[in-house]
Protein backbone atom coordinates (compact mmCIF):
# COMPACT_ATOMS: atom_id res chain seq x y z
CA UNK A 1 0.00 0.00 0.00
CA UNK A 2 1.30 3.63 -0.56
CA UNK A 3 -0.61 4.91 2.45
CA UNK A 4 2.19 4.41 5.41
CA UNK A 5 0.63 3.77 8.70
CA UNK A 6 2.35 7.45 9.65
CA UNK A 7 -0.07 9.30 7.36
CA UNK A 8 -2.96 9.97 9.30
CA UNK A 9 -5.31 11.29 6.15
CA UNK A 10 -5.61 11.03 2.53
CA UNK A 11 -6.84 12.49 -1.14
CA UNK A 12 -7.52 12.17 -4.22
CA UNK A 13 -3.91 11.94 -4.96
CA UNK A 14 -2.62 9.37 -2.66
CA UNK A 15 -5.78 7.41 -3.47
CA UNK A 16 -4.52 7.64 -7.19
CA UNK A 17 -0.89 6.36 -5.71
CA UNK A 18 -2.08 3.74 -3.89
CA UNK A 19 -4.62 2.15 -6.77
CA UNK A 20 -1.67 2.79 -9.21
CA UNK A 21 0.47 0.82 -6.97
CA UNK A 22 -1.91 -1.59 -6.10
CA UNK A 23 -2.98 -2.38 -9.58
CA UNK A 24 0.42 -2.88 -10.81
CA UNK A 25 0.41 0.36 -12.94
CA UNK A 26 3.95 1.50 -11.41
CA UNK A 27 6.12 -0.44 -9.16
CA UNK A 28 7.11 2.70 -7.38
CA UNK A 29 6.10 6.40 -6.91
CA UNK A 30 7.96 9.15 -8.74
CA UNK A 31 7.71 12.60 -7.79
CA UNK A 32 9.39 15.82 -9.01
CA UNK A 33 9.41 19.51 -7.45
CA UNK A 34 10.32 21.57 -10.15
CA UNK A 35 11.00 25.28 -9.86
CA UNK A 36 11.73 27.69 -12.64
CA UNK A 37 14.83 29.34 -11.17
CA UNK A 38 13.63 33.23 -11.78
CA UNK A 39 13.03 34.27 -8.38
CA UNK A 40 12.95 33.08 -4.30
CA UNK A 41 10.42 30.73 -3.28
CA UNK A 42 7.59 31.86 -1.23
CA UNK A 43 4.30 29.69 0.89
CA UNK A 44 2.69 28.37 -2.49
CA UNK A 45 5.63 26.69 -3.17
CA UNK A 46 5.63 24.86 0.31
CA UNK A 47 2.76 23.50 -0.25
CA UNK A 48 4.06 21.61 -3.60
CA UNK A 49 6.95 20.80 -2.18
CA UNK A 50 5.80 19.19 1.05
CA UNK A 51 3.48 17.23 -1.01
CA UNK A 52 5.89 16.56 -3.60
CA UNK A 53 8.66 15.09 -1.17
CA UNK A 54 5.86 13.80 1.67
CA UNK A 55 4.92 11.77 -0.84
CA UNK A 56 7.64 10.24 -1.51
CA UNK A 57 8.64 9.85 1.73
CA UNK A 58 5.18 7.71 2.44
CA UNK A 59 6.32 5.39 -0.22
CA UNK A 60 9.74 4.92 0.36
CA UNK A 61 9.41 1.13 1.11
CA UNK A 62 8.24 0.90 -2.83
CA UNK A 63 11.60 2.83 -3.83
CA UNK A 64 9.32 6.20 -3.72
CA UNK A 65 11.48 9.45 -4.45
CA UNK A 66 11.46 13.07 -5.50
CA UNK A 67 13.39 14.67 -7.75
CA UNK A 68 14.22 18.29 -7.29
CA UNK A 69 14.70 20.14 -10.99
CA UNK A 70 15.24 23.51 -12.09
CA UNK A 71 12.92 24.21 -15.59
CA UNK A 72 15.77 26.59 -16.79
CA UNK A 73 14.79 27.20 -20.15
CA UNK A 74 14.86 30.92 -20.08
CA UNK A 75 18.03 32.03 -19.41
CA UNK A 76 17.20 36.08 -19.81
CA UNK A 77 15.22 35.91 -16.35
CA UNK A 78 16.81 33.05 -14.50
CA UNK A 79 19.93 33.19 -12.32
CA UNK A 80 21.74 31.21 -10.35
CA UNK A 81 21.72 33.03 -7.06
CA UNK A 82 17.48 31.49 -7.55
CA UNK A 83 18.96 27.87 -7.89
CA UNK A 84 21.24 28.84 -4.43
CA UNK A 85 18.16 29.92 -2.95
CA UNK A 86 16.04 27.05 -3.75
CA UNK A 87 17.99 24.14 -3.22
CA UNK A 88 18.93 26.19 0.60
CA UNK A 89 14.61 26.92 0.61
CA UNK A 90 13.95 22.75 0.36
CA UNK A 91 16.79 22.13 3.26
CA UNK A 92 15.51 24.45 5.40
CA UNK A 93 12.20 22.66 5.15
CA UNK A 94 13.66 19.13 5.99
CA UNK A 95 13.93 17.58 2.32
CA UNK A 96 16.59 15.94 0.28
CA UNK A 97 16.97 14.81 -2.94
CA UNK A 98 19.79 13.19 -2.47
CA UNK A 99 21.03 12.45 -5.71
CA UNK A 100 18.03 13.32 -7.67
CA UNK A 101 19.05 17.24 -8.78
CA UNK A 102 18.49 17.73 -12.47
CA UNK A 103 17.99 20.54 -14.24
CA UNK A 104 16.55 21.08 -17.68
CA UNK A 105 19.30 22.70 -19.13
CA UNK A 106 20.91 19.32 -18.77
CA UNK A 107 18.23 17.81 -21.55
CA UNK A 108 18.83 20.80 -24.49
CA UNK A 109 20.38 18.04 -27.09
CA UNK A 110 17.58 15.72 -26.01
CA UNK A 111 14.84 18.20 -26.63
CA UNK A 112 16.17 19.68 -29.58
CA UNK A 113 16.12 15.59 -31.47
CA UNK A 114 12.89 15.30 -30.00
CA UNK A 115 11.99 18.86 -32.11
CA UNK A 116 13.51 17.39 -35.18
CA UNK A 117 11.57 14.06 -34.55
CA UNK A 118 8.25 16.30 -34.84
CA UNK A 119 9.85 18.21 -37.74
CA UNK A 120 10.44 14.95 -39.42
CA UNK A 121 7.22 13.80 -39.10
CA UNK A 122 5.45 16.20 -40.06
CA UNK A 123 4.44 17.18 -36.81
CA UNK A 124 6.53 20.77 -36.33
CA UNK A 125 7.04 23.56 -38.84
CA UNK A 126 9.54 26.79 -38.06
CA UNK A 127 7.13 30.19 -38.60
CA UNK A 128 8.93 33.58 -39.86
CA UNK A 129 6.23 35.56 -39.22
CA UNK A 130 5.91 38.13 -36.09
CA UNK A 131 4.62 37.56 -32.97
CA UNK A 132 1.32 39.73 -32.93
CA UNK A 133 0.40 38.20 -36.53
CA UNK A 134 0.56 34.73 -34.77
CA UNK A 135 -0.94 35.60 -31.81
CA UNK A 136 -4.08 37.09 -34.17
CA UNK A 137 -4.17 34.31 -36.20
CA UNK A 138 -5.10 32.27 -33.00
CA UNK A 139 -8.63 33.31 -33.13
CA UNK A 140 -10.61 33.20 -29.84
CA UNK A 141 -12.77 31.19 -27.75
CA UNK A 142 -15.72 31.95 -30.01
CA UNK A 143 -13.77 31.56 -33.46
CA UNK A 144 -11.26 28.98 -35.36
CA UNK A 145 -7.59 30.10 -35.75
CA UNK A 146 -6.43 30.28 -39.43
CA UNK A 147 -3.48 28.65 -40.77
CA UNK A 148 0.02 30.29 -40.89
CA UNK A 149 1.42 30.30 -44.69
CA UNK A 150 4.57 28.53 -43.44
CA UNK A 151 2.10 25.28 -41.90
CA UNK A 152 2.81 23.00 -44.76
CA UNK A 153 6.08 24.01 -45.35
CA UNK A 154 8.18 20.80 -46.44
CA UNK A 155 10.02 18.68 -43.60
CA UNK A 156 12.96 19.17 -45.29
CA UNK A 157 12.63 23.06 -45.35
CA UNK A 158 11.92 23.17 -42.28
CA UNK A 159 14.84 21.33 -40.86
CA UNK A 160 16.94 23.06 -42.89
CA UNK A 161 15.13 26.24 -40.98
CA UNK A 162 15.37 24.68 -38.22
CA UNK A 163 19.17 24.35 -38.46
CA UNK A 164 20.02 27.87 -39.12
CA UNK A 165 17.89 28.52 -35.89
CA UNK A 166 19.98 26.57 -33.78
CA UNK A 167 23.13 28.54 -35.55
CA UNK A 168 21.75 31.86 -34.49
CA UNK A 169 21.15 32.99 -37.97
CA UNK A 170 17.92 34.54 -36.52
CA UNK A 171 17.53 37.39 -35.05
CA UNK A 172 15.37 37.28 -31.75
CA UNK A 173 11.51 37.44 -32.94
CA UNK A 174 12.24 36.26 -36.45
CA UNK A 175 11.75 32.68 -36.47
CA UNK A 176 9.59 30.31 -34.00
CA UNK A 177 9.46 26.31 -33.93
CA UNK A 178 5.61 25.37 -33.84
CA UNK A 179 3.80 22.32 -32.83
CA UNK A 180 1.21 21.27 -35.72
CA UNK A 181 -1.84 20.40 -34.39
CA UNK A 182 -4.94 21.61 -34.66
CA UNK A 183 -6.06 25.46 -35.35
CA UNK A 184 -9.33 24.71 -34.93
CA UNK A 185 -9.27 22.94 -31.07
CA UNK A 186 -11.36 24.33 -28.58
CA UNK A 187 -8.39 24.72 -26.10
CA UNK A 188 -6.49 27.29 -27.90
CA UNK A 189 -3.37 25.48 -26.21
CA UNK A 190 -3.55 23.06 -29.27
CA UNK A 191 -3.38 25.76 -31.94
CA UNK A 192 -0.32 25.34 -33.02
CA UNK A 193 1.36 26.11 -29.89
CA UNK A 194 5.27 27.49 -30.01
CA UNK A 195 7.72 25.21 -28.94
CA UNK A 196 10.90 26.78 -29.49
CA UNK A 197 12.40 30.47 -29.52
CA UNK A 198 15.89 32.23 -30.43
CA UNK A 199 17.33 34.01 -27.69
CA UNK A 200 20.53 35.02 -27.44
CA UNK A 201 21.27 34.98 -24.05
CA UNK A 202 23.81 33.71 -21.69
CA UNK A 203 22.39 30.81 -19.78
CA UNK A 204 23.49 30.08 -16.45
CA UNK A 205 24.62 26.68 -16.81
CA UNK A 206 24.42 25.93 -20.44
CA UNK A 207 26.50 29.57 -21.09
CA UNK A 208 26.92 30.85 -24.55
CA UNK A 209 25.97 26.94 -25.88
CA UNK A 210 22.51 27.70 -27.29
CA UNK A 211 20.93 30.32 -28.81
CA UNK A 212 17.71 28.39 -29.26
CA UNK A 213 15.54 27.44 -25.73
CA UNK A 214 12.50 24.95 -25.56
CA UNK A 215 8.88 26.52 -24.25
CA UNK A 216 7.89 25.02 -20.95
CA UNK A 217 5.01 23.30 -22.02
CA UNK A 218 7.21 21.44 -24.68
CA UNK A 219 10.48 21.14 -22.05
CA UNK A 220 8.63 20.36 -19.16
CA UNK A 221 6.62 16.72 -20.09
CA UNK A 222 9.63 15.71 -21.87
CA UNK A 223 11.81 16.20 -18.66
CA UNK A 224 9.07 14.29 -16.91
CA UNK A 225 9.71 11.48 -19.41
CA UNK A 226 13.03 11.31 -19.74
CA UNK A 227 13.26 11.15 -15.59
CA UNK A 228 10.34 8.28 -15.18
CA UNK A 229 8.33 10.80 -13.71
CA UNK A 230 5.50 8.68 -12.33
CA UNK A 231 2.75 11.09 -11.17
CA UNK A 232 3.31 15.24 -12.44
CA UNK A 233 1.54 16.97 -9.90
CA UNK A 234 1.09 20.91 -10.83
CA UNK A 235 -1.86 23.77 -9.86
CA UNK A 236 -4.80 23.64 -11.21
CA UNK A 237 -4.64 26.65 -13.51
CA UNK A 238 -2.72 23.96 -16.10
CA UNK A 239 -5.21 21.56 -16.22
CA UNK A 240 -6.34 23.25 -19.63
CA UNK A 241 -2.75 22.83 -20.83
CA UNK A 242 -3.09 18.80 -19.93
CA UNK A 243 -4.36 18.03 -23.77
CA UNK A 244 -0.73 19.52 -25.03
CA UNK A 245 1.58 17.93 -21.87
CA UNK A 246 -0.07 14.42 -23.52
CA UNK A 247 0.53 15.53 -27.06
CA UNK A 248 3.91 16.56 -26.81
CA UNK A 249 4.40 12.78 -24.84
CA UNK A 250 2.53 10.78 -26.96
CA UNK A 251 4.46 12.33 -30.22
CA UNK A 252 7.99 12.42 -29.16
CA UNK A 253 10.78 9.24 -29.04
CA UNK A 254 10.34 8.89 -25.27
CA UNK A 255 10.34 5.84 -22.86
CA UNK A 256 7.76 6.27 -20.60
CA UNK A 257 4.40 7.96 -20.33
CA UNK A 258 4.28 10.61 -17.08
CA UNK A 259 0.44 11.42 -16.64
CA UNK A 260 -0.55 14.93 -15.34
CA UNK A 261 -2.79 15.63 -11.87
CA UNK A 262 -3.60 18.97 -10.79
CA UNK A 263 -4.78 20.05 -7.62
CA UNK A 264 -5.36 23.86 -6.13
CA UNK A 265 -2.45 25.88 -5.17
CA UNK A 266 -2.29 27.84 -1.88
CA UNK A 267 -3.95 30.87 -1.82
CA UNK A 268 -3.16 33.08 1.42
CA UNK A 269 -4.76 36.58 2.55
CA UNK A 270 -3.15 39.60 3.08
CA UNK A 271 -0.22 38.27 0.97
CA UNK A 272 0.66 38.34 -2.22
CA UNK A 273 2.06 34.88 -3.84
CA UNK A 274 2.96 35.86 -7.78
CA UNK A 275 7.20 36.13 -8.48
CA UNK A 276 6.45 39.27 -10.85
CA UNK A 277 4.73 40.91 -7.88
CA UNK A 278 7.13 39.42 -5.64
CA UNK A 279 9.98 40.79 -7.95
CA UNK A 280 8.35 44.08 -8.05
CA UNK A 281 8.43 44.58 -4.76
CA UNK A 282 11.88 44.18 -4.16
CA UNK A 283 13.37 45.57 -7.44
CA UNK A 284 11.20 48.74 -6.72
CA UNK A 285 12.39 48.55 -2.66
CA UNK A 286 9.39 48.71 -1.24
CA UNK A 287 10.61 45.90 0.76
CA UNK A 288 14.43 44.96 1.66
CA UNK A 289 15.00 42.55 -0.78
CA UNK A 290 13.62 38.88 -1.06
CA UNK A 291 14.30 37.77 2.36
CA UNK A 292 12.53 40.69 4.24
CA UNK A 293 10.69 39.42 6.83
CA UNK A 294 7.21 40.86 5.50
CA UNK A 295 7.63 38.77 2.43
CA UNK A 296 5.89 35.15 2.80
CA UNK A 297 9.45 34.32 0.55
CA UNK A 298 10.86 31.21 2.03
CA UNK A 299 13.50 33.03 3.08
CA UNK A 300 11.75 35.87 4.32
CA UNK A 301 9.70 33.68 6.53
CA UNK A 302 12.88 32.26 8.12
CA UNK A 303 14.51 35.50 8.53
CA UNK A 304 11.29 36.16 10.40
CA UNK A 305 11.53 33.21 12.77
CA UNK A 306 8.82 30.46 11.12
CA UNK A 307 9.57 27.16 11.47
CA UNK A 308 10.14 24.04 9.10
CA UNK A 309 7.54 22.37 11.51
CA UNK A 310 5.19 24.86 11.25
CA UNK A 311 5.01 25.41 7.80
CA UNK A 312 4.87 21.51 7.11
CA UNK A 313 1.95 20.91 9.84
CA UNK A 314 0.20 24.18 8.19
CA UNK A 315 0.43 22.59 4.80
CA UNK A 316 -0.73 19.00 5.92
CA UNK A 317 -3.75 20.03 7.71
CA UNK A 318 -4.93 22.29 4.80
CA UNK A 319 -4.92 19.21 3.10
CA UNK A 320 -5.11 18.73 -0.93
CA UNK A 321 -8.27 19.29 -3.28
CA UNK A 322 -9.41 20.35 -6.24
CA UNK A 323 -11.37 23.52 -4.70
CA UNK A 324 -10.13 26.74 -5.33
CA UNK A 325 -10.17 29.16 -1.65
CA UNK A 326 -8.26 31.76 -0.24
CA UNK A 327 -6.70 30.59 2.82
CA UNK A 328 -6.87 32.73 6.30
CA UNK A 329 -3.45 33.64 7.42
CA UNK A 330 -4.32 33.01 11.23
CA UNK A 331 -4.56 29.73 10.37
CA UNK A 332 -0.74 29.95 9.66
CA UNK A 333 0.16 31.97 12.34
CA UNK A 334 -1.92 28.97 15.34
CA UNK A 335 0.35 26.64 14.06
CA UNK A 336 3.19 29.05 14.22
CA UNK A 337 2.64 29.69 17.65
CA UNK A 338 1.76 26.13 18.78
CA UNK A 339 5.24 25.20 17.67
CA UNK A 340 7.20 28.18 19.23
CA UNK A 341 5.37 27.71 22.23
CA UNK A 342 6.48 24.08 23.13
CA UNK A 343 9.90 24.78 21.77
CA UNK A 344 11.67 27.86 22.48
CA UNK A 345 12.84 29.04 26.09
CA UNK A 346 11.83 32.76 27.38
CA UNK A 347 13.53 35.58 27.90
CA UNK A 348 12.52 39.03 28.84
CA UNK A 349 13.17 42.49 27.09
CA UNK A 350 11.97 45.85 27.64
CA UNK A 351 10.96 47.71 24.50
CA UNK A 352 10.05 50.93 26.19
CA UNK A 353 11.78 51.32 29.30
CA UNK A 354 11.27 53.27 32.28
CA UNK A 355 13.64 53.46 35.18
CA UNK A 356 12.57 51.56 38.67
CA UNK A 357 14.84 51.79 41.48
CA UNK A 358 14.44 49.58 44.73
CA UNK A 359 14.81 51.70 47.91
CA UNK A 360 15.40 48.98 50.06
CA UNK A 361 18.11 47.56 47.92
CA UNK A 362 21.96 48.96 48.29
CA UNK A 363 23.20 50.70 45.35
CA UNK A 364 25.45 47.62 45.18
CA UNK A 365 23.48 45.44 45.52
CA UNK A 366 23.87 42.03 42.93
CA UNK A 367 21.72 38.43 43.31
CA UNK A 368 21.07 35.98 41.07
CA UNK A 369 17.51 35.18 40.79
CA UNK A 370 16.69 31.73 38.81
CA UNK A 371 13.78 31.66 35.96
CA UNK A 372 12.53 28.74 34.46
CA UNK A 373 14.00 28.72 30.58
CA UNK A 374 10.74 27.16 29.31
CA UNK A 375 7.69 26.27 31.60
CA UNK A 376 5.95 23.98 29.09
CA UNK A 377 8.63 21.60 29.08
CA UNK A 378 9.11 19.38 32.61
CA UNK A 379 12.84 19.28 32.08
CA UNK A 380 13.65 22.37 31.00
CA UNK A 381 16.84 23.85 33.05
CA UNK A 382 17.03 27.45 34.26
CA UNK A 383 19.06 30.50 33.50
CA UNK A 384 20.34 33.67 36.12
CA UNK A 385 18.50 36.50 35.95
CA UNK A 386 20.55 39.69 38.03
CA UNK A 387 18.44 41.60 40.08
CA UNK A 388 20.31 44.84 40.96
CA UNK A 389 18.70 48.30 42.51
CA UNK A 390 18.04 50.40 39.58
CA UNK A 391 15.86 48.16 36.97
CA UNK A 392 13.85 48.22 34.02
CA UNK A 393 9.88 47.94 33.28
CA UNK A 394 7.82 48.48 30.34
CA UNK A 395 6.51 52.06 30.64
CA UNK A 396 2.96 50.96 30.13
CA UNK A 397 3.03 48.69 32.87
CA UNK A 398 2.78 52.06 35.67
CA UNK A 399 0.51 54.19 35.28
CA UNK A 400 -0.17 57.28 37.94
CA UNK A 401 -4.03 57.57 37.65
CA UNK A 402 -5.47 54.10 36.62
CA UNK A 403 -8.34 53.99 34.19
CA UNK A 404 -10.31 51.68 36.84
CA UNK A 405 -10.17 48.92 39.95
CA UNK A 406 -9.53 46.02 37.35
CA UNK A 407 -5.98 47.75 37.07
CA UNK A 408 -3.48 45.06 38.25
CA UNK A 409 -0.06 46.84 37.24
CA UNK A 410 2.08 49.34 39.13
CA UNK A 411 0.35 52.20 40.48
CA UNK A 412 0.21 54.67 43.90
CA UNK A 413 -1.15 51.99 46.26
CA UNK A 414 -0.26 48.88 44.21
CA UNK A 415 2.27 46.00 44.26
CA UNK A 416 2.99 43.64 41.88
CA UNK A 417 5.26 40.77 41.28
CA UNK A 418 8.75 40.83 39.32
CA UNK A 419 8.69 38.03 36.89
CA UNK A 420 10.53 34.96 38.92
CA UNK A 421 11.33 37.69 41.77
CA UNK A 422 10.41 39.81 44.56
CA UNK A 423 6.82 41.50 45.19
CA UNK A 424 7.34 45.48 44.69
CA UNK A 425 5.20 48.19 46.15
CA UNK A 426 5.03 51.62 44.76
CA UNK A 427 6.37 54.46 46.90
CA UNK A 428 6.66 57.61 44.41
CA UNK A 429 7.49 58.52 41.23
CA UNK A 430 10.00 61.46 39.75
CA UNK A 431 9.19 63.17 36.31
CA UNK A 432 10.73 65.77 33.86
CA UNK A 433 10.07 69.58 33.15
CA UNK A 434 7.59 68.79 30.90
CA UNK A 435 5.83 66.16 33.37
CA UNK A 436 6.59 63.10 31.80
CA UNK A 437 7.76 60.42 34.57
CA UNK A 438 11.28 59.13 34.07
CA UNK A 439 11.44 57.13 37.31
CA UNK A 440 9.38 54.88 40.01
CA UNK A 441 10.56 54.61 43.32
CA UNK A 442 9.36 51.04 44.86
CA UNK A 443 10.29 49.15 47.66
CA UNK A 444 10.61 44.97 47.80
CA UNK A 445 9.05 42.65 50.46
CA UNK A 446 11.79 40.50 51.19
CA UNK A 447 10.69 36.35 51.23
CA UNK A 448 8.26 36.51 48.22
CA UNK A 449 10.32 34.68 45.25
CA UNK A 450 7.90 31.70 44.40
CA UNK A 451 5.57 33.22 47.96
CA UNK A 452 2.17 34.45 48.42
CA UNK A 453 2.68 38.42 49.72
CA UNK A 454 2.20 38.96 52.83
CA UNK A 455 -1.12 39.52 55.14
CA UNK A 456 -2.36 42.78 53.78
CA UNK A 457 -0.91 42.84 50.64
CA UNK A 458 -2.52 42.22 47.28
CA UNK A 459 -0.78 41.18 44.54
CA UNK A 460 -2.48 40.20 41.29
CA UNK A 461 -0.22 41.00 38.64
CA UNK A 462 3.31 39.72 37.78
CA UNK A 463 5.48 41.98 35.21
CA UNK A 464 8.88 41.56 33.01
CA UNK A 465 11.90 43.33 33.74
CA UNK A 466 15.63 43.82 32.80
CA UNK A 467 18.52 44.85 35.26
CA UNK A 468 19.68 48.44 34.62
CA UNK A 469 23.20 47.98 35.19
CA UNK A 470 23.58 44.12 33.86
CA UNK A 471 21.25 44.13 30.27
CA UNK A 472 21.85 43.47 26.46
CA UNK A 473 21.07 46.74 24.05
CA UNK A 474 19.81 45.76 21.28
CA UNK A 475 17.06 46.99 18.49
CA UNK A 476 13.91 45.62 17.93
CA UNK A 477 12.32 45.52 14.83
CA UNK A 478 8.31 44.64 15.35
CA UNK A 479 7.36 43.05 11.80
CA UNK A 480 3.11 43.06 10.76
CA UNK A 481 1.57 42.13 7.84
CA UNK A 482 2.91 43.56 4.66
CA UNK A 483 -0.85 44.48 3.35
CA UNK A 484 -3.52 45.80 5.58
CA UNK A 485 -6.61 43.98 2.67
CA UNK A 486 -7.16 40.62 2.71
CA UNK A 487 -6.93 40.21 -0.93
CA UNK A 488 -4.41 42.69 -1.96
CA UNK A 489 -4.80 41.92 -6.02
CA UNK A 490 -8.14 42.98 -5.72
CA UNK A 491 -8.03 46.60 -4.40
CA UNK A 492 -8.58 49.50 -6.90
CA UNK A 493 -5.08 51.00 -7.20
CA UNK A 494 -3.60 47.48 -7.22
CA UNK A 495 -1.63 45.65 -4.55
CA UNK A 496 0.87 48.77 -4.12
CA UNK A 497 -2.53 50.89 -2.64
CA UNK A 498 -2.69 49.01 0.24
CA UNK A 499 0.95 48.34 1.90
CA UNK A 500 0.60 48.75 5.46
CA UNK A 501 2.40 51.58 6.51
CA UNK A 502 2.57 49.95 10.06
CA UNK A 503 4.24 46.72 8.55
CA UNK A 504 7.60 47.45 10.41
CA UNK A 505 8.69 49.22 13.43
CA UNK A 506 12.20 49.70 14.62
CA UNK A 507 12.76 50.53 18.25
CA UNK A 508 16.44 51.29 19.15
CA UNK A 509 18.40 50.53 22.42
CA UNK A 510 15.64 48.24 24.17
CA UNK A 511 16.92 46.50 26.98
CA UNK A 512 17.14 42.33 27.08
CA UNK A 513 18.00 40.29 29.93
CA UNK A 514 21.65 39.52 30.22
CA UNK A 515 21.33 35.69 29.04
CA UNK A 516 21.38 36.67 25.65
CA UNK A 517 24.49 38.47 25.44
CA UNK A 518 25.87 35.97 23.45
CA UNK A 519 23.02 34.72 21.11
CA UNK A 520 23.84 33.75 17.89
CA UNK A 521 22.19 34.99 14.56
CA UNK A 522 18.77 33.18 14.21
CA UNK A 523 18.72 32.58 17.91
CA UNK A 524 14.46 32.27 18.54
CA UNK A 525 12.97 32.75 22.17
CA UNK A 526 9.81 34.05 23.75
CA UNK A 527 9.99 37.95 25.04
CA UNK A 528 7.54 37.22 28.04
CA UNK A 529 4.48 38.80 27.56
CA UNK A 530 5.33 40.61 24.19
CA UNK A 531 6.07 38.02 21.64
CA UNK A 532 8.27 35.32 20.01
CA UNK A 533 11.62 37.23 18.44
CA UNK A 534 14.34 35.79 16.74
CA UNK A 535 17.38 37.03 16.22
CA UNK A 536 18.19 38.36 12.71
CA UNK A 537 20.34 36.21 10.93
CA UNK A 538 21.56 38.69 8.38
CA UNK A 539 22.54 41.91 10.94
CA UNK A 540 22.82 40.05 14.00
CA UNK A 541 26.09 40.21 16.49
CA UNK A 542 26.81 40.05 20.09
CA UNK A 543 28.20 43.87 19.41
CA UNK A 544 25.25 45.35 17.56
CA UNK A 545 22.05 42.14 18.76
CA UNK A 546 19.22 42.49 16.29
CA UNK A 547 16.01 40.84 16.82
CA UNK A 548 12.97 40.40 14.93
CA UNK A 549 9.27 39.86 15.84
CA UNK A 550 8.16 36.99 14.75
CA UNK A 551 4.50 37.05 15.89
CA UNK A 552 2.87 38.19 18.81
CA UNK A 553 1.64 35.84 22.16
CA UNK A 554 -1.93 36.32 20.72
CA UNK A 555 -3.91 37.72 17.29
CA UNK A 556 -4.20 40.59 17.50
CA UNK A 557 -4.33 42.20 13.83
CA UNK A 558 -8.68 42.05 13.79
CA UNK A 559 -8.10 44.89 16.65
Amino acid sequence: MAHSPEQDSTDFIREIIANDLNEGVHETTVTRFPPEPNGYLHIGHAFSICLNFGLAEENKSTGGRCHLRFDDTNPSKEDIEYVESIKSDVQWLGFDWNEHLYFASNYFSFFYDCARHLISEGKAYVDLQDSETIRAQKGSITEPGVDSPYRNTSAEENLALFEKMKQGDFEEGKAVLRAKIDMTADNLNLRDPLIYRVMHSEHHQAGSEWCIYPLYDFAHPLEDAKEGITHSLCSLEFEIRRPLYNWVVENCPVASTPKQYEFARLNLNYTVLSKRKLKELVDDSLVNGWDDPRLMTLSGMRRRGYTPSAVKNYCKNIGVTKFVSLRDMAVLDFELRQDLNKTVDRKMAVLDPLKVVITNLPADHFEELQCVDNPEDENSSTRSVPLTQEIYIERDDFMETPPNKKYKRLAPGKYVRLRGGYIIGYQSHETDTEGNITQINVEYIPDTIGQNPPEGIKCKAAIHWVSATHHVEAEIRLYDRLFNEPEPDKVEGGYRACINPESLKVIKNAKLEYSLKDAPPAYACQFERIGYFISDNQDHTNDTPVFNRTIGLKDSWGK
